[in-house]
């Protein structure tokens, strides 16, 4: 990650410059992180599609591993195999 700079030592207009770099880099990030939200979202939906239908075609819904993967996650292991993603 880079340093910040001195902001003592720059001209206003390379102030006005970094300005609007950053809010160019953080506009970018922006609408990623709405197209990954989206992804998301219709990935969401399919998911929940296939288990009502499962459920509809009386197919067990939740199985025996969903719910150890569950009891693991509540004992504080996370999920084999998977990143392991900070506490708030």
């Amino acid at each position: 990650m880079e340093t910040f700079p001195d902001l003592g030592a720059l001209s206003d207009q390379e102030l006005k410059d970094l300005i609007d770099e950053l809010t160019e880099e953080e506009q970018e990030l922006s609408y990623r992180r709405r197209i990954l939200h989206g992804k998301i979202d219709i990935l969401r939906a399919e998911l929940v599609n296939r288990l009502r239908k499962k459920h509809e075609q009386g197919q067990p819904v939740i199985t025996g591993a969903d719910v150890q993967q569950l009891t693991d996650i509540l004992a504080g292991k996370g999920i084999a195999g998977g990143p392991e993603k900070p506490r708030r």
